[in-house]
């Protein structure tokens, strides 16, 4: 297919690579979605990875990618939050050096977590661009190895074997939704689940301010967008001018996009804790909160990916305890 650089070959090389380095997450029936919906609803509980999001697949499948000589000089990210958890973890695991750079929009929840992984942090400016500017900075002086977050072939991959995953837990699944950021998950599932069933459709949702794959699957072409505070904290920051795999993935794989609001996300947020009795953060809500909204039709048997669970947990309180 025309732009796009990753085959379904590349996910199950990835599959192999991080076996045993990764979590198998279940796949959950849920009974009130299911009747919201009107026909079965299943969650893909990705929540559940070791560092409490999809990330870990991609980054580790990076690292374990890296030459002896690349794993000397360390790797560095930008991140929003749970790249930079995954890309931590991983690289403790390989035991070599990790620089991750985030803007002053990342939760402190989503700082500790990685600090308490042994990665050196930096935060600088108020959004991922500034975030890249750092990065692309220490690469130049000391040499790193840069890994980005989503628009890397290595980490489409990794994030391409949750799709795998699902589709060898439940073959009859006939729609898929999937935050939407900057598009290595849904590239990595889509690419995943069409490969073996190419009538499923994939739906991806994010947030209504700073919609950027959104904004430029619209445009024709990668753009900028500014960046908002959001409870999809995770969802934030752009897709990069010079895109070079999931502007064009997002646009021959992904059947639709929807966009959710604040106050939606925080009903997805607060039916997964007493409806589901899941702990998930404002990005991993998008999917319930577009079914809870009516944003999306029915489209048969439905998987929902709850993508990750690191939230303040004093906000998750507020959110849960309203209209209770």
């Amino acid at each position: 297919m025309d732009g796009i650089h990753v085959s379904p070959v590349d996910l199950y090389r990835a599959k192999k690579t991080i076996h045993g380095f990764v979590r198998r997450t279940p796949l959950a029936a849920s009974p009130s979605l299911t009747e919201i919906a009107g026909s079965e609803v299943r969650l893909k509980m990705e929540h559940h990875q070791i560092t409490g999001a999809f990330k870990l697949r991609g980054a580790t499948n990076a690292i374990l990618n890296l030459s002896d000589a690349q794993m000397q000089k360390g790797v560095i990210g930008m991140s929003t939050g749970n790249f930079g958890r995954g890309l931590a973890y991983a690289a403790q695991q390989a035991g070599i050096r990790c620089v991750i750079c985030m803007s002053n929009l990342v939760p402190k929840n989503k700082v500790e977590g990685i600090k308490a992984l042994g990665a050196e942090v930096r935060i600088v400016g108020q959004s991922q661009d500034d975030a890249q500017l750092e990065v692309d900075r220490v690469v130049e002086e000391q040499g790193m190895v840069a890994l980005d977050p989503f628009d890397h072939p290595d980490v489409i991959a990794g994030q391409g074997t949750l799709g795998l995953e699902l589709m060898e837990q439940w073959p009859q699944v006939e729609a898929v939704v999937v935050p939407l950021s900057g598009g290595g998950l849904i590239s990595g599932i889509a690419l995943a689940v069409k490969s073996i069933s190419p009538t499923v459709r994939v739906i991806g949702v994010t947030m209504e301010k700073g919609a950027a794959m959104y904004e430029s699957i619209k445009a024709g072409k990668p753009v900028q967008v500014k960046e908002y505070p959001s409870l999809a904290d995770s969802l934030g920051g752009g897709i990069g001018l010079s895109n070079q795999y999931t502007f064009n993935m997002v646009k021959a794989l992904v059947d639709d996009i929807v966009l959710v609001s604040e106050a939606e996300i925080a009903q997805g947020v607060h039916h997964a804790y007493w409806r589901e009795k899941q702990i998930i953060e404002g990005g991993a809500a998008v999917g319930i909160a577009t079914l809870l909204a009516g944003k999306i039709q029915s489209s048969g048997n439905m998987a929902i990916i709850l993508s990750g669970c690191n939230i303040d947990m004093p906000l998750h309180h507020r959110i849960i305890s309203e209209n209770n």
